[in-house]
């Protein structure tokens, strides 16, 4: 995954032709917008590349037209009504609803009413990285087969997703400059969106995963693992680094060694990290940067991690 650096971007307007340009420019050119006399739009995006976190609000009534929307674009209503229509009846959402906009590539209308909505807009390749599988058993692309979550506790699970990432990820400028957290991050918000929304991807290893689930498939994905953890790979890479499908690597490492590849990649940063604070001078490094260099966004957590496996605070570390 090529990173950016996290960019902040704030627009507020009244003119209608200013906001249909805003619009069509950040989420699709075709978009088509209607809105009323005295209308304002305010929209605040933090854009990580492959993932991106929006809050906007407007004070009138907002129909859309969207025919290609970039990605896959997911709505969480703070204070707003959202009415939308796809090939069916339309869905009426209120506030602390979670929703798919749309379906990647499906056009839809959205009438949006007064208020506050947050959109979280994933880049599709991202989800190939959680779902995929190996090349001679690829599936066709992922389908969403219902707009809303599987559940009430899965719509919660999701805004805990979001709120963690914009909170920990987003607000930290020391963790938000780490290709490895904006990769994890981007990771967990597809996992998330996999596990939130029905969909048609494989989820249950095959005959041919059970099989490969072997030492040898182990000891490749760990080879790998050392040699790449510095840099921002994903479940997908340590697959294709093993030669075999995602299932298999998964089920090799919970066979094998009772974890998962994630986890694994996790123990050994978290090694790298324990390495650096021994070595850092205290006058010049924190503990905050050691550990986002390693894909750790979270200080809490971080420190957690390290005094469970360590049996002191990495602060303890970095000034002995």
């Amino acid at each position: 995954m090529t990173s950016t650096p996290v960019q902040t971007h704030q627009f507020d307007s009244h003119d209608p032709v200013a906001i249909h340009q805003f619009l069509s420019r950040t989420y699709d050119p075709k978009l088509r917008v209607q809105s009323r006399n005295g209308y304002q739009l305010s929209h605040h995006r933090v854009d990580a590349g492959p993932f991106a976190i929006a809050t906007t609000g407007q004070n009138g009534h907002l129909d859309i037209d969207a025919s290609s929307l970039r990605g896959l674009v997911v709505g969480r209503t703070r204070t707003a009504r959202v009415d939308r229509a796809c090939h069916g009846p339309a869905d009426r959402f209120g506030p602390g609803d979670v929703f798919l906009v749309t379906r990647p590539e499906e056009p839809c209308r959205v009438q949006w009413h007064p208020g506050e909505v947050e959109l979280c807009v994933l880049d599709l390749s991202v989800l190939a990285q959680v779902a995929t599988t190996a090349p001679t058993r690829r599936p066709g692309p992922i389908r969403f087969t219902d707009l809303g979550p599987a559940s009430a506790a899965l719509a919660r699970q999701w805004r805990n997703t979001t709120s963690f990432v914009s909170g920990v990820v987003l607000n930290s400028p020391a963790a938000g400059a780490q290709p490895l957290v904006i990769g994890n991050a981007a990771r967990m918000l597809a996992a998330a969106a996999l596990t939130v929304f029905p969909n048609t991807a494989l989820t249950e290893p095959t005959i041919g995963d059970r099989h490969d689930a072997s030492t040898t498939t182990l000891r490749r994905a760990i080879t790998f693992l050392e040699e790449h953890a510095d840099q921002d790979i994903s479940a997908a890479d340590i697959a294709a680094a093993a030669r075999v499908s995602l299932r298999a690597v998964q089920l090799a490492f919970r066979r094998h060694l009772g974890t998962t590849p994630t986890a694994y990649l996790r123990r050994i940063r978290l090694d790298r990290a324990h390495h650096d604070l021994v070595r850092a001078d205290p006058h010049q490094e924190t503990v905050s940067a050691i550990a986002s260099r390693w894909g750790f966004a979270s200080h809490s957590r971080f420190t957690a991690r390290y005094h469970a496996s360590y049996g002191v605070p990495p602060r303890e570390t970095l000034h002995a």
